[in-house]
């Protein structure tokens, strides 16, 4: 089958990593007859470097017109302080509305082979770990309605207020998508919200409920935020499935990334009603390191494989991409930001090649 990829590297690191995700992809269609066609296109700084923008119109056009888009990674410290006041940071947010994405699927996997990475003790972390947060990607407090009023008169009464509102349907759409989630799973969800404080959590409280009676195979719960932070870090093998909001999936999916040891590992992609979806490590852009052979590319390599699972519906491929990497890292092989004693530390390009070679 033919399948047409926009690939956008962005900044720092994300050309390094990208070219290796490629490399991947390309061994994957040798192998099981796919032919992947890669449209690259401009986002982040370097779009606002060549094109004035952090989200040129011609990219939007391309990815929608797309299969499947790649990302590497946005930003960096030349484009924090901009007059006309664009980021790269913006073109993320851009991109994930014009593509109408509304969930990001954020694996937190601690492979066994990094356990030693983690900074829990190993009796709380065990051999490994595989939790799936699910965060309501387009609405809630991060767009929801904006206020700042300043009394000049007496700046003590300056204040400034960001609304939090969620609707019954997007609700009900996320919820959908992580008990879809869980049945490909462990059939187990935990929806985390603030339901003693928040009107608009117990909406979310409202809706779960109902959108659960279609999946009587899920066994599902309920916990505050505070809550869950803490037990992500006493007792993380209590969840298989999270599903939460904008806000709350922001900050629990950056906790779970660090008790696994090493974001250089974790994938993420995001979703619509479509299969169109956008797939990117959940890393940074590392500009210190940007075309030194050093960036770890097995996020982006593990994000390829989502692709090819939630986008192009290639199960038995993307499971032999993860097969790869395990046995890549089964034979020893490190980048730097993995490395540990008595493993073989590599770079970027070898790391690609290795896991492209295991691909079968």
């Amino acid at each position: 089958m033919d399948f047409k990829i926009v690939t956008l590297p962005g900044d720092g690191i994300g050309p390094d990593i990208v070219t290796e995700a490629v490399k991947v992809l390309n061994k994957v269609g040798e192998v099981y007859g796919h032919q992947f066609t890669y449209d690259e296109q401009m986002m982040g700084g370097v779009a606002i470097d060549h094109k004035g923008s952090s989200l040129p119109k011609e990219t939007i056009d391309a990815c929608l017109a797309a299969d499947a888009v790649l990302l590497g990674a946005v930003g960096g410290p030349k484009w924090d302080n901009l007059p006309n006041g664009d980021r790269p940071e913006k073109g993320l947010l851009g991109i994930r509305g014009a593509l109408k994405l509304f969930a990001n699927l954020r694996p937190a996997v601690l492979y066994p082979q990094l356990k030693h990475a983690s900074p829990l003790k190993e009796e709380i972390i065990g051999d490994s770990l595989d939790i799936l947060i699910v965060r309501e990607l387009t609405s809630g407090i991060y767009f929801g309605e904006k206020n700042k009023v300043v009394c000049e008169e007496d700046d003590s009464k300056t204040f400034a207020s960001d609304l939090e509102k969620y609707t019954v349907a997007e609700i009900e759409r996320i919820t959908r998508v992580g008990f879809d989630a869980a049945m490909k799973r462990n059939k187990k969800v935990c929806v985390v919200d603030k339901a003693n404080v928040l009107e608009s959590s117990r909406l979310w409280r409202v809706v779960v409920n109902r959108v659960a009676k279609d999946y009587p195979e899920v066994e599902y719960s309920f916990m505050y935020v505070d809550n869950a932070a803490m037990q992500l870090v006493v007792n993380p093998k209590q969840f298989d499935v999270i599903v939460t909001s904008n806000i709350f999936g922001d900050i629990l999916s950056d906790e779970a990334s660090i008790i696994t040891g090493s974001i250089g590992m974790l994938a993420s992609a995001s979703l619509g009603e479509g299969s169109l979806g956008l797939y990117e490590p959940s890393h940074g852009s590392a500009p210190d390191i940007a075309g030194q052979n050093k960036a770890n590319p097995i996020a982006t390599i593990l994000s390829a494989a989502m692709m090819l699972r939630y986008s192009l519906n290639l199960d038995k491929e993307a499971n032999a991409i993860e097969a790869a990497v395990m046995n890549v890292l089964d034979a020893g092989y490190r980048t730097g930001d993995i490395m540990s004693t008595d493993m073989k530390q590599i770079g970027t390009v070898e790391m690609g090649d290795l896991i492209t070679a295991a691909i079968k």
